[in-house]
This record gives structure tokens, sequence and C-alpha cells, in this order.
């Protein structure tokens, strides 16, 4: 069974966590780093955190830059993992274990943080189409290599430019032309996705990065009938085995596609937590079934953000969170975003 562990302070604190868990470092099969400026500034020593924390476990880790930690010290570590630590796919070698290689583990695929660089570093400098289209094709060659297509993926996170927020809409031709699996009717199924904006990126000029999952169990689209998603290249829910992957949900009204309780924390949450529900009754689930959330609050969000906790066990019970400071969202009136996972009992 998998388990996923909220994003503590540092490896001591992830170390500490997993140990009290029960579990292992070689049953790591995903490791999420949220650094902020000062982490990315002396980013060697994250590494070597990372490093002497993992032994030299081959785990695929997604670095992200955040604005800010609702918690102390300047990176946390989110850790997942499953007994064993399932299967792991060396796809690029030369890239090191840990950007080069996914792991497969009941039936998820993990992929590690994908960045618009090679081997001679950024690639498509200033052009954010580009950017975005070589971090799918960089995603769908990590799948080939555990023989799998693109279609494969069930969920993107992607973190872009705060600049690119005006320009966010041209990464829907690339997702449409590289993306979007056969469900079993034959119709395709677009995967699920987030759009978070930063300032300061992982890389230095990178327009835009990529955080993916797949699947090897076929995808299906989960959808309470919101008709908007029928021209979008992403879907509110994407079922595939015993998981439901969803997409980042923002206080956004489905059916006339306006932002709702500008500047109102709570609200935004309220109405927030309210569609994944209705997701998730969509799948047969429940919001005790979420067993992972990540939520990215804008500044102007952080100072009610703890007034929160009593809402959001009452909706999810002990879902594991784990809360980052994100620089912006797409649509300015948004306080918050919030992008969970569920697991068919």
């Amino acid at each position: 069974m998998t388990v996923h562990l909220p994003a503590v302070p540092g490896y001591e604190g992830a170390a500490a966590l997993l140990d009290t868990a029960g579990l292992a470092v070689g049953d790591l099969v995903h490791v999420v780093e949220y650094v902020t400026a000062g982490a990315l500034d002396d980013y060697a020593s994250v590494s070597a955190a990372r490093e002497g924390f993992l032994g030299g476990h081959a785990v695929p880790v997604a670095t992200v830059a955040v604005a800010g930690l609702l918690g102390p010290g300047p990176y946390a570590v989110e850790l997942t993992a499953f007994p064993g630590g399932g299967d792991l796919v060396v796809a690029h070698p030369d890239a090191g274990f840990h950007r080069g290689s996914l792991r497969v583990a009941g039936e998820v695929v993990y992929l590690p943080g994908i960045q618009p660089c090679d081997a001679d570093g950024l690639v498509h400098a200033g052009d954010f189409r580009a950017q975005y289209r070589y971090c799918l094709d960089r995603a769908a060659e990590l799948l080939k290599a555990a023989g799998l297509g693109p279609g494969a993926l069930v969920r993107t996170v992607d973190y872009t430019a705060t600049a690119t927020r005006a320009e966010y809409p041209r990464c829907g031709r690339p997702r449409r032309e590289l993306l979007g699996g056969t469900g079993a009717d034959g119709l395709p199924v677009f995967p699920g996705a987030a759009g978070i904006l930063v300032d300061r990126p992982v890389l230095a000029g990178a327009m835009a990065s990529l955080d993916a999952l797949g699947s090897t169990a076929p995808p299906r689209t989960v959808n309470p009938g919101w008709s908007r998603y029928e021209t979008l290249t992403y879907r509110p829910g994407v079922a595939a085995g015993d998981t439901l992957f969803m997409s980042g949900f923002g206080a956004l009204d489905p059916a006339t596609q306006e932002a709702v309780f500008d500047g109102d924390l709570a609200a935004q949450a309220a109405f927030v937590y309210a569609g994944i529900a209705a997701v998730l009754a969509e799948a047969g689930l429940r919001g005790a079934d979420v067993v992972r959330l990540v939520e990215y609050v804008t500044p102007a969000g952080v100072a009610a953000y703890p007034d929160l906790a009593a809402l959001r066990t009452r909706h999810f019970g002990r879902a594991p969170v784990s809360a980052v400071v994100c620089s912006a969202l797409l649509r300015p009136e948004f306080l918050i975003e919030v992008v969970p996972m569920a697991v068919r009992p």
C-alpha cells in the first residue's frame, strides 16, 4: 500500500517522519523538494543532505521552487513510499538516478521533475511554448523507457514564470497534440492539471517546468457534468486503477468560469473543497479516501491559512497535507489552489 507523507522541514525531518511511519529509505518511490530562494542559493547543501539521507537509493526527485513555506527552514521535503520501492526504470543514465529514472509502484508511475534543459543547459530560451513542449516530450521519453506512451500521463503540475501568465493558454496546443490517453469508450482522456506561477525558477531562465504522474492502468475521465472541460486539455479527475488523480482546484465557478469570493480565503477554500467533493462523489469516493493534498497559497492568503484546518478536517479527515506559498496563481483572484489524490479503499 502506498504511503504519502506530508512535507516537513529538511531531510532530517523527513527521515524522522519516515521512521515514525515504520518505513525505510528503500521503500521510497518519489521525493518532492519545496525550495525557497534561500535554498536555491545554497542548493549544494540541499543536494548533500538528500544524498546523505538516501544513501544510494535511486528515486525520482522533483525540485519545486516556492515563494515561501508555512513552516520553519529554507526547504521542505515530501515523501511517497511503497513497501519494497516498486520497480526502478532508468531512462537517462547520464542525467543521474534522481533526474533520469522513474519508479513504478501500485500501477502509479512516478517521474522526476522535468526542467527545460539538456546536457548543454537551458533550451529554447525566451520561448514559453517551446519550453513547455520540450518538458512534455521529455516526460514521453521517460514513459517510453517503462514501455508506456504519453497517454499514460494522468496528472501534470506545471510551474511557469509569473511573467508568462498572459501566455499560459499557449500551452494548450502542445498538450492537445501530445497528450490524451484513450479510455474504455474510445474517447481521449486528457490528464488532470494544475498551473502554479513562480517568480524565481529552479533553473535560471526557465519559463516552464513539469512535475507529472503516470499510470499503467487504463485512464477514465471523471467529471461531475462540468461542460467547460469539453474544450480544455485537462480533466477535473482521471481514474486509473484504484487511484483518482485530480486537477488543481481554485475558486472558479465551473458554469460561468468567473472567479468567486475575491479576497476571502476561507470562502475560497470552502468552494474548492466542495468542488473536490463533487469529483470524489462522481468517482464513488468520499473525502476520507483522499490520501494526499497539496495546497498552494499565495502571499495574500498566508495570514488566514491556519484558520482552514478545521474546515479541511471536516472534508478530508486526517489526509496528509503539504502546504507551500507560491508566487501567484493563474487567476489573480485566487488565494489558494488545491491538488488532491484519492485511492479506492
